[in-house]
């Protein structure tokens, strides 16, 4: 038979994969892969057979089963790796079925293209950047063939894709092919290609639009590759939230935005009226992530009004130093317009957040200081350093980048990302990391992470907002706070000491010098045991900061108030009118972190008498000192977890367990302000007992 019969349909996998060993690592719906199979069935109805996955165990069940004709795979940095083993798993159950990859985890030049495609040679087609026209080349070429001679397609080259033909050399035709017209896509939502997915676990993804005009080097969306920007229609997108709102499982509350600048184009304006409206009528969603566009303040400001602060944006700095933004192509983003839209997400009460890469070209110990400084002096609630993470796809992995800037670099494991397949092969991923440079020496950058793990942990809101304003009102730079905490650390007490020697050693010993040294080594059962117990394979940061909530947090308290003591001494006239400001400001910090994850912690309520109203200092914008809050008669306030905050806190450490890591996992569903202690005067505090 040299055709395929006409009832045969060509039988397609589409898989997108997140590991959920531990818990989910990506729990976003598979959208990339269901706009290749929309494209495809639209253009081959029923020739064509497609199934999509998300979870590895469900299509290692299927490639042994019922194994495709076609297995495509996603590849990003957090899939890499199973998706290789997975395409291996299909090859030995039908070795005559394609393997086609694909997605922006792939190398920039070509030279390093063929080395990949060398290691890698279990696949057969890759097709970088945008996938349907290409995909749909592949399906176009393999429709009238037998099943049993599909590899023949190999032989010459398709259009929008690289092939590798049958003496493993590769073939380049028009290897990258975007869509201007992006409505040429049916919805994967309203064709029910996503219906799956609405399954309580994952969270449903909208895409609004398509391309970056930025340049960042760092990023696989800076090169000239993905500059021009195409739009799907705003009917389609208004068509897709409603689709998305019906049908939404009540448990789920939040939503990503793929689009890489949400809100600087006039349409996401009409986009954010949209999702308003669903709001309105189905309570979805409550929380949107999305990477905000970087020279649109007014739109912004627009879409955070519209959307009532459900719109959880990151403003992402990188860094505030001028040559290293040039350096990394970033220095057409205005850092002014970003830190405007700071008084608009205080206004609606959220939390500010800010992003920056420790280990970019041209950083230097000093100048992260100061970008970290700018950020404080901001008053960003929440300041997360990333190391400088190698993507293959981007203009800084690339051979002349890393010359250019003596880049060295590590290699670690991914958090969360481990699995043992069927076949008991342990499957991990990997990402290589920038450890230093011409500017910058292995020393500081560890050096630099032990300052980013002093911020994240007493920069926290609320916790010790009371001690930040007193710096404030004294004229003092509250970012020696934070710095004098990483810099005077071994005149801390043992648990604060343990905590960041701890801290230190986990950020040198994660590393390895490559990613097959990983993998090999994990192959052991009793080191893949370290990695489901969370001995190793953590997110260092947030493991540490789960360690000093559970086990130091009265000691870094403690900590925190001897270094701010200690440099209000060295800066003004210690006087009694002083030290009695400073300890109703210290006890207030004491209270609220007092015991706040122990197992009594319900019952183990803390009490301080108060001569300055501290929660009302504390909430009044104007600018009124500390001492217009002097109370008349001194009060007793009582510091207590309610049993609301019991019980939810409780019921994600049951979840998680309680040990470190699980901890760790338990304490990011949890808003930390929830989790501090409430103030209240000793009079409503009894009244309340006794109710």
């Amino acid at each position: 038979m040299s055709k395929m019969e006409s009832t045969e349909k060509l039988k397609i996998y589409l898989g997108d994969m997140t590991y959920d060993t531990v818990t989910l690592s990506t729990e976003t719906f598979p959208l990339n892969i269901g706009f290749i199979a929309s494209y495809c069935i639209k253009k081959f109805g029923d020739n064509i057979e497609i199934t999509l996955f998300k979870y590895i165990e469900e299509l290692e069940d299927a490639l042994y089963k019922s194994p495709p004709d076609i297995l495509g795979m996603s590849n990003y940095v957090w899939c890499q790796n199973v998706s290789l083993e997975l395409f291996k798993i299909f090859k030995e159950k039908n070795p005559d079925g394609l393997t086609i990859w694909g997605g922006p985890n792939f190398p920039l030049d070509l030279e390093t293209q063929e080395k990949f495609l060398q290691k890698h040679n279990i696949v057969d087609i890759y097709i970088p950047v945008e996938g349907e026209i290409g995909f749909s080349n592949v399906i176009g070429s393999c429709i009238n063939l037998d099943r049993n001679h599909l590899r023949q397609i190999l032989l010459k080259p398709i259009e929008g894709c690289i092939v590798r033909d049958h003496n493993g050399n590769l073939r380049y035709q028009d290897s990258v092919q975007r869509m201007s017209n992006l409505d040429e896509i049916p919805s994967p939502y309203t064709t029910g290609l996503m219906d799956k997915f609405f399954d309580g676990r994952l969270s449903p993804m909208l895409q609004t639009n398509r391309g970056c005009p930025f340049m960042c080097s760092y990023c696989v969306d800076g090169t000239d590759l993905v500059r021009k920007v195409n739009r799907f229609s705003t009917q389609r997108t208004i068509d897709d939230l409603e689709y998305i709102g019906k049908h939404i499982p009540k448990n789920i509350h939040n939503m990503y935005i793929s689009d890489l600048n949400f809100g600087m184009i006039s349409d996401d304006e009409k986009t954010c009226e949209a999702i308003k409206s669903i709001q309105d009528r189905y309570g979805f969603p409550r929380y949107i992530e999305a990477s905000t566009g970087k020279n649109s303040q007014k739109r912004i400001i627009n879409a955070i009004k519209k959307l009532n602060g459900s719109l959880h944006m990151l403003m992402s700095v990188q860094s505030m130093d001028e040559t290293v933004l040039k350096n990394i192509r970033r220095d057409n983003i205005s850092l002014d317009q970003m830190m405007g839209l700071i008084p608009t997400i205080k206004e609606f009460g959220l939390n500010t957040m800010s992003e920056c890469i420790l280990g970019l070209p041209g950083e230097t110990f000093q100048s992260h200081v100061d970008t970290l400084r700018n950020l404080v002096h901001a008053k960003i609630d929440n300041i997360q350093v990333f190391t400088c993470m190698m993507l293959p796809g981007s203009e800084l992995a690339t051979p002349e980048e890393r010359k250019k800037w003596n880049l060295k670099t590590k290699f670690r494991i991914l958090p969360r990302d481990f699995s043992k397949l069927k076949n008991n092969r342990i499957v991990l991923e990997t990402e290589e990391c920038v450890m230093s440079s011409e500017s910058l020496s292995f020393e500081e950058y560890v050096e630099l992470r032990l300052l980013a793990f002093a911020l994240w942990t007493t920069n926290v809101p609320v916790a010790y907002d009371a001690m930040k304003k007193l710096f404030s009102e004294l004229k003092l730079d509250v970012f020696d706070l934070f710095f004098q905490i990483m810099n005077t650390r071994d005149l801390a007490s043992s648990g604060v000491k343990e905590a960041f020697n701890s801290y230190r050693e986990a950020t040198i010993s994660e590393l390895w010098d490559s990613p097959e040294e990983i993998i090999e080594h994990f192959q052991n059962e009793f080191e893949y045991e370290k990695l489901l117990n969370g001995d190793v394979g953590i997110n260092v940061i947030q493991f540490h900061h789960a360690l000093v909530m559970s086990r130091f947090m009265d000691d870094w308290t403690k900590n925190v108030i001897r270094v701010a003591k200690d440099l209000i001494k060295e800066k003004m006239n210690w006087d009694k009118n002083l030290e009695t400001k400073f300890e109703n400001v210290a006890n207030y910090c004491r209270g609220l972190t007092f015991n706040i994850l122990s197992k009594d912690r319900l019952t183990s309520d803390f009490e301080f008498v108060f001569d300055y109203d501290i929660s009302k200092w504390l909430s009044d914008n104007s600018q009124l000192t500390l001492d217009n809050f002097q109370l008349k008669e001194a009060k007793k306030i009582v510091f207590q977890i309610t049993k609301e905050q019991y019980g939810v806190v409780q019921n994600e450490i049951d979840r998680y367990g309680e040990s470190t890591s699980g901890m760790a996992k338990a304490i990011k569903h949890i808003s930390f302000q929830f989790m501090l202690r409430k103030p209240l005067l000793a009079t409503q505090f009894l009244e309340q007992k006794l109710s």
